[in-house]
């Protein structure tokens, strides 16, 4: 049996990210020589080159950027173990650094967090919200830990990601009391009345327009929003009717003052957690998808 060194992949690592045997020597307190065979040994010993020159920088390869992936996930469960056999805090505040698609409702994003936060005692929370391509390049730096979207990772995307599905929930069509006589023959009371949709391109837009197809329902789009905060103001203004996901539909009706006035269940949203693991590992985004699977979307 072939044993991995494990000091070996520890000086890859810190070179890895601290981005150059200069800067991880210091760290280490060791020689810029050593430093350098002891790479040279482990790409020996793995067969394959862990990083490449260009120019001055050193730059992983594919094999090296699959290596930092696995030496993250071996080092983090490191420290887990440690505070685990510890059995007290060790003062140091745990990190979770999320990634949230901008078309997201907010209520829905928050409803998912809840679960993380009350799971892992002195959580900090860092969340960062932006188009999906915007944040599978940073969790692929791994500058976050994983990614809420309401769809899966693109397979066009050279980012190595694994897609969990939180769960799934139907849509609500909610308006303010200006419109609330939409809610008389609905769905066919949408055909030539004002609706709210989100950007065209996005997961929910590509439903709803098969959706009104199918029905036969023409509206009349009066906005087209990336942000689904902004088009649920604006619905709440009474500029049109909207959809929602129906899981968080009280929470709408609370905030905004709207009112359903349709569901349609056969329009469906999907929610996922993608990282760069194959198998979800830290306990707050464990603890937020046992959460979406065992009682969010089930309700």
């Amino acid at each position: 049996m072939e044993w991995l060194n494990y000091h070996h992949l520890y000086y890859f690592w810190t070179v890895a990210r601290a981005g150059s045997i200069a800067r991880a020597a210091e760290e280490l307190r060791l020689s810029q020589p050593t430093i350098s065979n002891q790479l040279k040994t482990l790409e020996g010993a793995l067969g394959h080159r862990l990083f490449e020159r260009q120019g001055r920088k050193l730059v992983l390869t594919d094999v090296g950027r699959t290596a930092l992936r696995y030496a993250d996930d071996i080092f983090r469960t490191g420290r887990e173990m440690q505070q685990a056999l510890r059995g007290i805090p060790t003062g140091e505040r745990m990190r979770l650094a999320i990634g949230v698609a901008d078309v997201i409702p907010k209520a829905v994003a928050e409803r998912l967090l809840q679960p993380a936060m009350r799971a892992v005692r002195d959580l900090t929370l860092v969340a960062r919200e932006g188009p999906l391509a915007q944040l599978l390049a940073a969790l692929a730096l791994h500058e976050l830990d994983v990614v809420l979207s309401d769809t899966p990772a693109p397979e066009d995307i050279k980012v190595k990601a694994y897609s969990h599905l939180l769960g799934e929930t139907g849509v609500t069509f909610l308006a303010a009391p200006s419109l609330f006589h939409l809610r008389k023959g609905f769905p066919r009371s949408l055909d030539g009345a004002p609706v709210l949709l989100p950007s065209p391109g996005t997961a929910l837009r590509h439903r709803l327009d098969r959706w009104l197809e199918a029905q036969a329902i023409r509206p009349v789009v009066a906005g087209e929003f990336d942000d689904s905060a902004l088009l649920e103001a604006f619905g709440a203004r009474g500029l049109g009717a909207f959809a929602a996901p129906a899981v968080i539909e009280k929470e709408v009706v609370a905030q905004l003052g709207v009112q359903p006035i349709g569901r349609a269940d056969d329009i469906r949203a999907h929610y996922y957690a993608i990282s760069v693991e194959r198998r979800l590992r830290h306990p707050a985004v464990v603890a937020m998808a046992d959460a979406a699977r065992g009682r969010i979307f089930r309700d």
